[in-house]
């Protein structure tokens, strides 16, 4: 009779240990990671009719996380500033994101544009606008970080293949005077982006390489055909050179 109730006593504990495992295990078990993308047409994926990169990103990771896509058309670095520092949907859906992808700065260069074929935009003209870019980053990363709290965020921040038009699209209609200053700027436009990146400890992803390796190299096969945005090809192009940056998980 005693080894009968010492055998159900133990077995109770065994029951009663099991049950505090997977107790212990559901509650220190992984939260499911969301992958939040912001920034202007580039992240929304305009006149491609494809998911981007901001889904097929996330879908590839090991945790599976949801993604939300929040990239809006024709948005500058300065109208995204001011959704981070103010109560909006792009704060909320940054507050969520423990992966934020980030692309934007080439529409704050449009208005040089035409300065440029009026008379010309040296780097004396241009600097001025692409260092105002980098404070803006600055502050968007700022404010991605604040929105957070402390809570662990991988940050990854891209630059571009051109700000305008490129490829054949931009050889036809524009002449090579055209094709090196905006090459020019665009250069000037990257290294400003990852100076602002690494200055919050963000990773800057170079998207330039990856279109138009040392620039001699055509990216109309990789561009829609406004000659400006990424086709299907390309926005896998800016898939994989994400996922190559990405670091370990957190």
């Amino acid at each position: 009779m005693r080894s009968l109730r010492s055998g159900r006593l133990r077995s109770g504990q065994a029951v009663v240990l099991l049950l505090v495992a997977a107790l212990c295990a559901a509650t220190t078990a992984p939260s499911a990671s969301v992958v939040v993308g912001i920034g202007d047409s580039v992240t929304a994926a305009t006149n491609c009719g494809c998911p981007g990169f901001v889904q097929p990103y996330a879908e590839d990771l090991p945790t599976s996380p949801s993604s939300e896509n929040l990239g809006i058309n024709g948005l500058t670095a300065a109208g995204l500033r001011t959704l981070l520092t103010t109560p909006s949907p792009t704060a909320d859906g940054v507050a969520e994101a423990d992966t934020l992808l980030v692309t934007i700065g080439a529409n704050d260069l449009l208005p040089l544009l035409p300065k440029w074929r009026a008379s010309g935009c040296p780097a004396a003209c241009y600097m001025p606008a692409v260092d105002t870019v980098g404070s803006d980053i600055s502050a968007i990363l700022s404010a991605a970080r604040a929105l957070r709290g402390n809570q662990p965020t991988r940050i990854l921040v891209t630059n571009y293949w051109n700000v305008f038009a490129d490829g054949d699209v931009a050889s036809a209609s524009e002449d090579r005077a055209y094709l090196l200053w905006s090459d020019e700027l665009t250069r000037a436009l990257n290294s400003s982006i990852c100076a602002a990146a690494h200055g919050a400890g963000a990773i800057c992803v170079d998207l330039y390489a990856p279109f138009k390796g040392d620039g001699t190299l055509n990216p109309t096969k990789f561009l829609a055909g406004d000659g400006d945005h990424p086709n299907a090809a390309g926005y896998q192009l800016i898939t994989s050179a994400l996922w190559a940056a990405t670091p370990p998980a957190m």
